[in-house]
């Protein structure tokens, strides 16, 4: 028991401190929009854009007077004058004028028409009479061309390609007979491409067929295509690499052996380092370029520009970041364009020869300064004829008996730059003595 209870006081006898809370911005609810909706999205912005409720409620102006009327109207489309009702909305009382506004829909076909001289000159045929091509267009012209209707009226026994391929052929022949000269009409599509018979029969069979299938024999037919797709692939995959392989050119070869038979004793060590990527650099930059011809003609279809930036980056894999960046600023400074602005085959080819140009040129410059650098050195001298260099002087092991190391006072007593001769007197071998206070 504590104090607490003793007393009968609650433990929790002191009052706690509420913690204020933050006041809520309060937002007034835009006008045209609902309590719940502003509740869902939280006063943040729709995704589609807003609309200004004015124009979503349209009210008609105060001056006018709108009103529902029961009016006859007639319609272009009937030859008879039908006339009939509707309801119709007048405006201050003054009723629409005009013709019915669904009569823009009726649409006719345009039928060719022929005389009977026309027909004995130009549509004879000795499987079709003249009254069964008079009731043939008579019925293309009624059902508009609408020909399983019409294979359904005619009187005889006639397929629904025989009606398209005299129909068509008769238009063909009144469309040629009626041009003043037969170039005029030769890019109708009735003269460029004419009606094939047998090619819509078999259409009209390998259909049915397709329709007709099982799925058992189109599971069959999935895995043939499937596995022509694979050996289709696979052929081309061997074109390309058989493509790939390009043949080194002759003249190369003199100048990868003048570049390998540099003598070792001119070369300086950064020499050493440059001089084999110099010289591995074209058969480098071949091998990238055939990858990347290789990759392109796996797409089939690209963009010249997206081929140029990829043999460029090829053509530049095996130079620094640095370098990249004074290629194109030397093609800004002689004016060209990173991208050509009308990238055809032969200005992709002469910009990214260019560019290899470009980079052979840099090579060769940093190339010339190393040179530079070493003869200046050789001109000076002051390297090889220095005495106490380390060029000069062979490193000879001192092991003292045992293999034990030699410490760092002998060391530092043969150090160069350092008497080895022993001292001349005693007294000058002694350090000077510290004086003590009792010396005093």
């Amino acid at each position: 028991m504590d104090a607490k209870d003793i007393l009968g006081l609650p433990k929790n006898s002191l009052p706690q401190e509420k913690k204020p809370r933050p006041q809520k911005d309060s937002q007034r609810k835009p006008d045209g929009i609902s309590r719940e909706v502003y509740a869902l999205t939280g006063g943040l912005a729709p995704l589609m854009p807003a609309i200004d409720a004015s124009q979503l409620k349209k009210r008609p102006p105060t001056d006018e007077k709108i009103t529902w009327q029961w009016l006859p109207f007639t319609s272009s489309a009937r030859k008879d004058n039908l006339q009939l009702y509707h309801w119709t909305r007048v405006v201050n009382s003054v009723p629409p004028t005009g013709d019915y506004s669904f009569a823009k829909y009726n649409k006719s076909v345009d039928v060719v028409k022929y005389t009977d001289e026309e027909y004995e000159k130009y549509l004879t045929d000795p499987m079709w009479t003249k009254e069964e091509t008079d009731q043939l267009f008579d019925l293309c012209q009624r059902f508009d061309l609408r020909f399983i209707v019409i294979a359904d009226r005619f009187p005889s026994s006639r397929t629904v390609e025989e009606l398209k391929d005299r129909y068509y052929s008769v238009s063909r022949a009144m469309l040629i007979a009626r041009a003043p000269s037969p170039g005029d009409v030769s890019g109708h599509p009735l003269v460029k491409e004419p009606y094939n018979v047998s090619q819509e029969i078999e259409r009209k069979r390998a259909l049915c067929m397709v329709l007709s299938q099982t799925k058992h024999q189109e599971r069959k037919d999935a895995e043939v295509l499937a596995e022509a797709k694979r050996i289709a692939e696979s052929r081309m995959v061997t074109r390309v690499a058989e493509e790939s392989e390009l043949p080194v050119p002759s003249n190369a070869a003199p100048e990868s052996a003048e570049r390998t038979s540099v003598p070792g004793d001119t070369v300086s060590p950064s020499s050493n380092v440059q001089l084999p990527s110099a010289a591995v650099a074209p058969s480098t930059a071949t091998a990238d370029n055939a990858s990347t011809l290789a990759s392109l003609r796996m797409l089939r279809v690209y963009l010249r520009t997206y081929a140029l930036e990829q043999m460029v980056q090829a053509a530049s894999s095996s130079a620094g970041l640095r370098t990249i960046k004074r290629v194109e600023q030397t093609l800004q400074e002689l004016g060209v364009n990173l991208k050509p602005r009308v990238p055809t085959k032969l200005v992709c080819a002469e910009h990214l020869e260019l560019r290899k140009e470009i980079l052979t040129l840099l090579n060769l410059q940093k190339q010339l300064q190393y040179k530079e650098a070493e003869g200046s050195s050789f001109r000076d001298g002051s390297y090889a004829d220095t005495p106490g260099t380390p060029k000069d002087r062979t490193f000879v092991p001192d092991m003292s008996f045992g293999g034990e190391r030699v410490g760092k006072r002998d060391q530092k007593r043969k150090a160069p730059g350092r008497l080895s001769e022993a001292p001349s007197s005693p007294a000058q071998s002694k350090r000077p003595r510290k004086f003590k206070a009792s010396d005093l």
